[in-house]
């Protein structure tokens, strides 16, 4: 398993060894013994999946302390935009953002670490999506930014045009980075 620093401290890129054979393939998904070696402190409580089709948009969104959560995201079946924000306060890159693809044929994971906002947009029909997150949701301590915030000017995907995005009633009121208060 190779664990990658993205840009953004903290927030790292999973490469699994892909061992494969006749039969098909096997990896590991995750490792405790890998994710401590890199410093990363996580203890998974609960596994999420989704399941979407081309064009939802499920985002940016984060839960606030003491709920935070920490999230292993991958793809099993299709293929996502992934995109993390940092919204940790002191954090020197504050606004700033990461997007990766990643797809049921690259096996690549995201660390998104509290302290971040995330989301993602599939670009492929009968999209699998999972995630082991470190705190259970609680619906009170959601927060959240618009998708499509101009400050935040995130490159979601040229392919997929506005009408054709399916967001959720609550992902198309979030608020603005703006007016965004981090709790983080």
């Amino acid at each position: 398993m190779n664990i990658v620093q993205t840009p953004i401290a903290d927030l790292f890129v999973i490469e699994p060894k892909i061992l494969k054979d006749n039969r098909g393939y096997f990896y590991e998904s995750f490792s405790a013994r890998a994710f401590a070696g890199a410093g990363i402190q996580a203890d998974f409580i609960q596994d999420n999946q989704s399941f979407s089709q081309k064009g939802t948009l499920r985002g940016l969104h984060a839960q606030k302390p003491p709920f935070t959560q920490g999230k292993l995201v991958r793809v099993i079946q299709g293929k996502v935009l992934d995109v993390a924000v940092d919204v940790r306060k002191n954090s020197p890159t504050y606004g700033q953002h990461f997007s990766i693809v990643l797809s049921g044929n690259n096996h690549k994971q995201l660390w998104v670490p509290p302290g971040f906002l995330h989301g993602f947009l599939t670009i492929e029909d009968n999209t699998i999506f999972t995630y082991k997150v470190t705190r259970y949701y609680d619906k009170d301590s959601e927060c959240g930014v618009i998708w499509n915030d101009p400050d935040l000017n995130i490159n979601w995907n040229e392919e997929i045009t506005k009408e054709e995005l399916l967001l959720s009633d609550k992902d198309l009121v979030l608020a603005s980075f703006k007016d965004f208060v981090s709790p983080f």
